[in-house]
């Protein structure tokens, strides 16, 4: 979190010596970590040279600031940077380089005020499980458990009511380091306390990044991202390299989870961010509009791989839910076959029709396997099978969703499954009767795969055990509902499973629809545009992306369109039921 604390600098502090102070102990501070990143401790050898490089920058961004530091730090500080640039050419060990370095910041937070008005920065990320802690313990009373601005003791309070955190017109020009001096000192004018004596820095550190992160759902990562592109913005507004430096040094706090997952995006980033800082203050208007997009489309597809996944429990329930709901209508289709042919007089004709379901069954744990097998063989195309993969369960989804709200009157499913085994069981083949089991059952199995292939995507590596918790969970399920129709002979009413199970459907659909179009983004087959101001939901495949909304937006407008279709037919047989009526 240090460089959040230079993020969108109080008005009118952007050239004093205190700002000037800060800037420079947090590009020295940040200096030492890169350079120990890239060297190995015994110093003389790099082991990642982007990251010595990182380091020279952040020094000699330093360096010039240094002219605006207090004056009894101002020489000394001089020297000690020239050292400390020297140290780093030389490839010194990292902890000579952080010692120097630690001196020199307290030289400099002597000489700016000490500790309480250059704020000591966090030697590590904060905890946000802390931060919550503590902002239930000391803030919730007045701001609510959620933030909100709603807390028990809010209407009581003398002078204006509590912040909202939740809303970002509050909370959109304020930085980390402005939330935790308000912490320290309090708010005058207001009933907001100071914490400077009761919070140790770190506890106040915590529940400042906590309370940054409300707004983003209490995502410090989406916190980051944020600064990250408001900094931009004035960077270009002001046509300013200062902050076009702190933008850097923000992003530098997501940097190495984005190298860790995608090495190849994150030097991009780089690169487009070193094209920010030497061309800010030259760039014509067009120049500035192509340095932004690229930096906000690669930021996209960064906070996409770091900050995007959806919650365990959300892998869970959607794991849960789409076993049982394929399963169960598995188990329809099989009873209902058993059923008719128990009614037509043909009992011993079962061993068919259940060797059928057994053959599906085997065919689609093939299918899976083959599917696997294409994924690892193909990895230089992989964002583009699990993109069209997922785009493809949408698809799916979307019609399987319209066909079960079609499917809603128990009569027409039953009907539905009549009609194909009249034909096969006219015919007098076994085979016949075996083939209908088979395709029946094994579009349920096809459709799961496709599912489960595109939730194992949309999860990622961290989520696959919840997945398979959800689908562990969805065969005891499964198992029970077996149980309860052949030996309790319990009966299900279809036309609400029917019902729900078409809503879910949907979102589903929705949702593999956005993250479909980001899959293909992240190969670069489809456009990324940003759209300012857009929403940003992961929960339901929403990015503030042109193409992603645009097929979102066609899917919604196919579904009322399917919704409105299903109405009027309903009405339509409604009336004439009653014209029947009436007539008879």
């Amino acid at each position: 979190m240090i460089a959040a604390c230079l993020a969108q600098p109080l008005a009118g502090q952007a050239t004093d010596s205190l700002a000037l102070s800060r800037r420079v102990v947090a590009a020295a501070s940040l200096a030492a970590k890169e350079y120990a990143l890239g060297v190995v401790p015994a110093g003389g050898q790099i082991t990642q040279p982007e990251e010595v490089d990182e380091a020279k920058l952040f020094l000699q961004q330093a360096r010039f600031d240094v002219s605006g530091l207090p004056l009894a730090a101002r020489a000394s500080s001089e020297r000690t940077l020239a050292r400390l640039a020297q140290m780093l050419d030389s490839l010194a060990p990292p902890d000579s380089v952080a010692r120097m370095t630690d001196s020199l910041v307290a030289r400099i937070t002597a000489a700016a005020g000490g500790p309480k008005v250059v704020e000591p920065l966090p030697s590590r990320p904060p905890s946000l499980a802390r931060g919550a802690v503590v902002f239930r313990e000391q803030c919730a009373a007045c701001h609510g458990e959620t933030g909100r601005g709603d807390g028990p003791k809010a209407k009581s309070l003398k002078g204006p009511p509590p912040a909202n955190f939740t809303d970002p017109a509050v909370m959109g020009g304020i930085s980390l380091l402005q939330i935790y001096r308000r912490i320290a000192v309090g708010t005058p004018g207001t009933a907001m306390p100071e914490f400077g004596d009761d919070l140790s820095a770190e506890d106040r550190w915590a529940v400042a990044s906590y309370v940054a992160a409300i707004q983003y759902g209490g995502s410090a990562t989406a916190a980051i991202f944020a600064a990250v592109r408001h900094q931009i913005d004035s960077a270009l507004a002001k046509r300013s390299d200062k902050i076009a430096i702190d933008a850097y040094m923000t992003f530098e706090q997501v940097e190495t989870s984005i190298r860790a997952n995608n090495a190849g995006l994150a030097s991009e980033l780089e690169g487009n961010f070193a094209w920010l800082r030497t061309r800010v203050a030259k760039a014509d208007e067009a120049e500035r509009n192509t340095i932004r997009e690229r930096l906000l489309a690669g930021l996209e597809r960064a906070e996409r791989i770091v900050a995007d996944r959806p919650s365990a429990m959300n892998l869970f329930i959607a794991s849960f839910f789409l076993l049982v709901r394929e399963g169960f209508e598995a188990i329809l289709i099989v009873a209902a076959l058993m059923t008719f042919l128990a009614k037509a007089g043909a009992p011993e004709r079962r061993r068919d029709v259940a060797r059928g379901a057994w053959l599906a069954v085997a065919a689609s744990l093939l299918t899976w396997v083959l599917v696997e097998l294409l994924v690892e063989v193909t990895p230089g195309g992989r964002e583009i099978m699990e993109g069209g993969t997922m785009l493809l369960a949408a698809a799916v989804l979307f019609y399987v969703s319209y066909w079960l709200l079609s499917k809603i009157e128990a009569a027409k499913w039953t009907a539905f499954v009549k009609g194909k085994m009249q034909s096969a069981l006219s015919s007098g083949s076994g085979m016949a009767l075996t083939a209908v089991a088979f395709l029946a059952v094994y579009r349920e199995g096809f459709e799961t795969i496709l599912f489960y292939k595109a939730l194992f995507t949309s999860a990622g590596p961290s989520g696959g055990l919840s997945v398979i918790g959800g689908v562990a969970a969805g065969a005891v399920g499964l198992v029970a509902v077996y149980l309860a129709i052949n030996q309790l002979g319990l009966r299900v009413a279809m036309k609400p499973f029917f019902a729900v199970t078409g809503v879910m459907l949907y979102y589903m659909a929705f949702v593999f629809a956005g993250k479909g179009i980001a899959e293909l983004q992240e190969a670069r087959l489809v456009p990324l545009t940003v759209i300012d101001g857009a929403p940003r939901v992961p929960v339901l495949g929403i990015y503030p992306t042109v193409e992603s909304l645009i097929v979102q937006g066609l899917l919604l407008a196919l579904a009322l369109v399917a919704l409105g279709w299903a109405m009027w037919e309903g009405r339509k047989r409604s009336r004439a039921e009653g014209d029947l009526l009436r007539t008879q």
